[in-house]
């Protein structure tokens, strides 16, 4: 296709009017075609995104010609078209197109998936290409809310941020979201905004800090982690400031001795740290470069970094959780 977005409109399969589903999350407005497990949302959000779904065919049209490739590590297959829309496909759940000003996002489920899977990566990864279309930085990243203030947790996947923050569930302290973090300045500080009512567990994670697994579906087919829902008192619905990011040191990094220890990082490590983390790497224009470097700056300027070294041992989790809240007292 020579000029996908307009086609997009035109698409056989694709029902432009067919968005009779309004929902918030991350504090976007999304119009959608599909039912999601999302709240009901009438109040005008931070952009407005509409969610359409299509027949194979649209997407064996709109990726003609298209070279897809993997990054290193990755297992979902990208491409991107000359008007600056995007293509993604996670084998065994679903293909997503997302137009080149992000306001539009076609989807197809495969046969083989879940409804929760599918919502997983649309809701995440696949949304996550919109919003940096749209001008905003999402982060990789966990939050938990204490008293009233959003607490991160950062770094990559296997890192232990959902599992960190099952703990702190555990103990009483809702999840803002899981895994993709948007954030937004207002009045000198950074708002966090709610996403889905989810958090994704391994089943012995699940059972022992929410004693529960049965009711997990795994997240695709070639993992054990399972996608859990959470109830209004397990999940926050509402954006909170910002009060501490903190890095989480690798697995390999630390030991089973280790001692929980945590380091302030300087505004260029925090810096660093944040960039690394960043949602979708895949996007790499220079207008979304500067974007970036702008709104990291200003975060580490306002809110403190700390890297955060502790043994990955479960049963050491509760002394972590522990030390996080003593630490977010000094």
């Amino acid at each position: 296709m020579t000029d996908t977005a307009a086609c997009v409109l035109n698409a056989p399969g694709v029902a432009t009017d067919a968005c009779r589903h309004v929902y918030g999350v991350y504090g976007i407005t999304l119009r959608s075609e599909i039912s999601l497990t999302l709240p009901e949302h009438e109040d005008r959000g931070l952009a407005e995104i509409e969610l359409h779904t299509a027949p194979a065919s649209f997407f064996t049209d709109v990726t003609r010609g298209v070279p897809l490739g993997k990054l290193l590590g990755s297992w979902y297959d990208f491409g991107r078209l000359p008007d600056r829309s995007s293509y993604a496909r996670w084998p065994g759940v679903g293909e997503f197109f997302v137009s080149g000003d992000g306001c539009r996002i076609i989807c197809r489920q495969f046969d083989v998936a879940t409804a929760e899977s599918f919502h997983v990566y649309l809701l995440g990864q696949a949304l996550s290409f919109a919003l940096v279309k749209k001008g905003f930085e999402p982060l990789h990243a966990t939050v938990v809310v204490v008293e009233g203030e959003g607490v991160a947790f950062v770094g990559a996947s296997g890192f232990g941020k959902s599992t960190l923050a099952a703990r702190f569930l555990s103990a009483g302290h809702p999840v803002l979201t899981d895994d993709l973090l948007l954030l937004h300045p207002t009045n000198g500080r950074f708002l966090g905004y709610p996403g889905p009512p989810r958090i994704k567990l391994f089943p012995r994670t699940a059972r022992r800090f929410l004693g529960r697994a049965a009711s997990g579906v795994r997240m695709n087919p070639d993992t054990e982690k399972l996608i859990l829902p959470l109830d209004r008192k397990q999940s926050y619905s509402k954006p909170v400031p910002l009060r501490a990011i903190y890095s989480l040191a690798g697995p390999r990094e630390v030991f089973r001795k280790q001692r929980i220890r945590f380091d302030t990082l300087s505004p260029r490590q925090a810096f660093f740290a944040l960039v690394k983390n960043t949602f979708n790497p895949r996007i790499v224009d220079t207008d979304r470069l500067q974007r970036q470097f702008k709104q990291t700056a200003g975060l580490v300027s306002l809110v403190p970094v700390r890297k955060a070294s502790f043994p990955r041992v479960i049963s050491r989790l509760s002394s972590v959780r522990d030390a996080i809240l003593c630490d977010l007292n000094r």
